[in-house]
């Protein structure tokens, strides 16, 4: 760890008796991550967490777990999206098999999980002006505590949790809007769900959102086609430009 490429490699190949020169083995490797590792950036979120360890499993057959896969299967719960990655992948996997298979690479992997810019400062901004805010995700309890495993100060901020696919209450996963309307009945006051204001990066998400009743603000991955998230109340690049006084909520004071 730590050496240049040709030098791991030179390494490598002595240590193991490979037969293979650096250069060959640093093009094999190189075709290896492009495969295992699509997208994934130094300090990852959460969904390109996913893209990594479904890429891991896919790629034992052949295949690849391509991005409009991804984007068909956001927000959708545990069984759900393992049910369509089996069936539009091909894989020779039960839903049980690939579930257990996942949740081995996500206990190491969901603790580097980080949290995308801007989205802290809105937390602590709303949690400083007493707004209520309630977390909802399609993830599993287990999923959840290993994601959140560094960020316990920031969500212990979240009045409620409710974790799609763990609670019994969330009887569909996203598009329908059963997350949502069970996560807006946690807060005392049962606010109408048109004043309750959800971020989402994804279109079923959206839909979600949208079929409960809310306003949505979408904070998309920057290759996803906007043509398909014509319901969501306002599009952004990154959470950094949000302005909570187009809500109602108290502007940032800096």
């Amino acid at each position: 760890m730590g050496f240049q490429s040709h030098e791991s490699a030179k390494t490598i190949i002595s240590e193991l008796n490979l037969p293979l020169t650096p250069e060959e083995f640093n093009e094999a490797t190189k075709k290896q991550f492009e495969l295992i590792f699509p997208d994934t950036q130094v300090m990852p979120d959460t969904e390109d967490l996913y893209t990594v360890g479904f890429q891991k499993v896919a790629s034992r057959y052949g295949k690849k777990f391509t991005f409009e896969l991804k984007s068909r299967i956001m927000g959708q719960q545990t069984r759900e999206f393992a049910g369509n990655i089996i069936k539009y992948l091909d894989l020779p996997l039960t839903i049980e098999d690939f579930v257990s298979e996942t949740r081995q690479i996500f206990e190491e992997l969901f603790p580097q999980s980080e949290i995308l810019p801007g989205v802290k400062k809105l937390i602590y901004h709303l949690n400083q002006h007493n707004i209520p805010m309630g977390l909802a995700t399609s993830s599993s309890k287990e999923s959840y505590e290993l994601k959140t495993l560094k960020h316990q100060d920031l969500f212990d901020l979240f009045s409620h949790k409710t974790l799609g696919s763990s609670d019994p209450d969330v009887k569909r996963g996203k598009p329908h809007p059963d997350i949502f309307i069970v996560a807006a009945n946690k807060f005392l006051d049962k606010p109408d769900l048109e004043k309750c204001l959800v971020f989402e990066d994804s279109i079923n998400g959206v839909k979600a959102a949208r079929a409960a009743g809310m306003q949505v603000v979408m904070v998309p991955d920057p290759r996803l086609d906007r043509s398909h998230a014509t319901e969501a109340t306002l599009i952004l690049d990154s959470m950094e430009e949000f302005k909570p006084e187009l809500f109602g909520l108290p502007p940032y004071e800096f």
